[in-house]
């Protein structure tokens, strides 16, 4: 993918972001019935980051469930940043730190080992191009203590009639398919305005080749989440042990 391609499709969610943060937050409240099938993977006590934090609601679910946890939210949306520390302001099980970053680049990435547990929720399938999704994860990984866990959830739009519905042809962005890769898609946004976002339809092969690229083992895969509960494929990656 080029360059000037991928900033372009970057540019795109950043100005959805920005204009539809709040409205975006609106409709993401609630846990989501997949959490409740990756909760045994949090520690009691220990440290979670959440890549792309959004609105803060993962430290909401956490609070009434694990006993102290670190929580380290990024996120890219100022908008979100800011209803994400407002609506977790009293939690007393769960010490947050919310850190504006851009997820596209490797400035918030520092090779770590600190987290029992990173998540990417809803987040690897907006970040364009294979070869810069295998640095998020690569990247993602080193923030993980030996034994830890990666957890990602990825759209299935294309196996979800409503979601099919919301495609919109790349002309819409000024690009061509062939300026795009293989499972690229721009779906629309109707609430309180027009918008649209880009996506990629990220898969179980796609996931096992991105696994391996960072050494990873794959510990559970499901589908969960939405009307017909096939929303989203969640992996939960494991760090190798020797």
């Amino acid at each position: 993918m080029r360059e000037s391609v991928r900033q372009r499709l970057l540019s795109i969610n950043h100005e959805f972001y920005e204009q539809f943060g709040a409205s975006f937050s609106g409709t993401r409240f609630g846990a989501q019935p997949g959490w409740d099938r990756i909760i045994h993977y949090f520690p009691k006590r220990g440290a979670v980051l959440d890549l792309g934090c959004g609105n803060g609601r993962l430290a909401l679910y956490l609070e009434g469930r694990l006993e102290q946890v670190r929580y380290v939210g990024l996120e890219g949306s100022a908008m979100l940043l800011a209803i994400a520390r407002k609506q977790t302001e009293n939690l007393k099980h769960i010490s947050t730190e919310f850190f504006q970053v851009d997820l596209s680049t490797s400035e918030w990435h520092r090779e770590s080992h600190h987290f029992d547990v990173v998540t990417a929720l809803a987040v690897l399938h907006h970040i364009p191009g294979f070869e810069q999704r295998k640095r998020f994860i690569r990247a993602a990984s080193g923030c993980l203590k030996p034994g830890g866990v990666l957890i990602l959830s990825n759209w299935r739009f294309m196996q979800n009639p409503r979601m099919r519905r919301k495609l919109l042809p790349w002309a819409a962005a000024g690009l061509s398919q062939d300026d795009v890769e293989p499972g690229d898609f721009l779906l629309d946004w109707k609430k309180d305005g027009e918008g649209m976002r880009y996506a990629h339809q990220i898969d179980e092969t796609e996931i096992k080749m991105l696994a391996e690229s960072a050494n990873l083992t794959i510990a559970e895969q499901f589908v969960a989440d939405g009307r017909d509960r096939d929303l989203s494929l969640y992996s939960v990656l494991q760090t190798r042990t020797i």
